[in-house]
């Protein structure tokens, strides 16, 4: 375990470290994994001793470092402590998620009210710098001035940028939360740590309400097409957006579910998962799971 734990602080140290590189677009999902993995492993002041050595050399790298370190820390010992706790696994993956949406958000009010930071001025730069090139070549290149966008265009891309920001800070920490747990259980069972897991995936069955927050969304969807009210725009377009991927999620239950009662072969529904993620209205299958008893349907025994 002495040994162990020092290769995750080692492990930690290099996730650090690589979050002004760029890598870190991909690093930056598994930082939360190795604090978790001390925080549960070890008690209290021994995971102290383990963290404060990687602290020290992140802040002699760079003093940001130690901004980053403490801002992933936060998630890190909610979920350790849910699992110190034996806490469920799907509560568990709502703490940490929910941890880190929190900090996202309270990480952008600080930025607004105390540095004056705008997020559409930001956005509309960040696509203002990316087309830039493209409109600096096309003009001894045709095909490359078609491709250039106008201002119009960028502002509207900007726009739609920043509507969906919600959206992409919502399914980020969700993901961020599920990578942690998907390899961090099996890590800590395998030091003889037994961790809650998910339920299977045939058991997976959303809220039936799902269904009435679906018709919500498609009205003010429809009600948001006509007029110029930006916060019903914003809503319609994070709402569907997020329901979809719920459905999907409820699909892949539900094929999941029927490959266990028709003794498929394992790979048979992972194989239907495949359109369900490359053609979106398959995820009809999971809005019918949830309004119909479909499993019950396709099971039953035919006499």
């Amino acid at each position: 375990m002495r040994w162990t734990s020092v290769v995750w602080s080692v492990v930690y140290l290099l996730l650090l470290l690589s979050l002004l590189s760029p890598f870190s677009i991909v690093t930056v999902f598994f930082l939360i994994l190795p604090a978790a993995i001390l925080f549960t492993t070890l008690n209290v002041k021994s995971f102290i001793l383990h963290v404060l050595p990687v602290w020290l050399i992140a802040y002699l790298v760079h003093p940001v470092y130690l901004l980053l370190a403490v801002y992933f820390m936060i998630p890190a010992l909610i979920m350790g402590r849910a699992y110190k706790r034996r806490v469920p696994a799907i509560r568990t993956l709502m703490l940490g998620a929910g941890t880190i949406l929190a900090e996202l958000l309270l990480l952008l009010l600080v930025g607004t009210a105390f540095f004056h930071f705008d997020l559409s001025s930001y956005v509309h730069d960040i696509v203002k710098m990316t087309m830039s090139p493209l409109r600096d070549v096309g003009g001894s290149n045709p095909l490359i001035s078609d491709m250039a966008w106008s201002p119009e265009e960028m502002q509207m891309v900007s726009d739609a940028t920043v509507q969906m920001i919600p959206f992409a800070m919502i399914v980020s920490s969700f993901m961020m939360a599920v990578i942690t747990h998907a390899l961090a259980r099996p890590i800590m069972d395998s030091m003889g740590l037994s961790v809650p897991r998910l339920k299977p995936a045939r058991e997976w069955m959303l809220p039936r309400s799902l269904i009435w927050y679906y018709l919500i969304g498609v009205i003010i969807e429809i009600f948001a097409s006509g007029s110029k009210n930006s916060f019903l725009d914003m809503i319609a377009a994070n709402l569907l957006p997020l329901l979809h991927i719920c459905f999907m999620i409820q699909a892949f239950g539900f094929f999941f579910f029927l490959g266990h009662k028709r003794k498929w072969h394992p790979v048979i529904p992972l194989l239907f998962a495949i359109p369900i993620l490359l053609f979106p209205p398959m995820r009809i299958i999971g809005i019918l799971d949830l309004a119909f008893p479909l499993r019950q349907f396709m099971t039953k025994s035919k006499r």
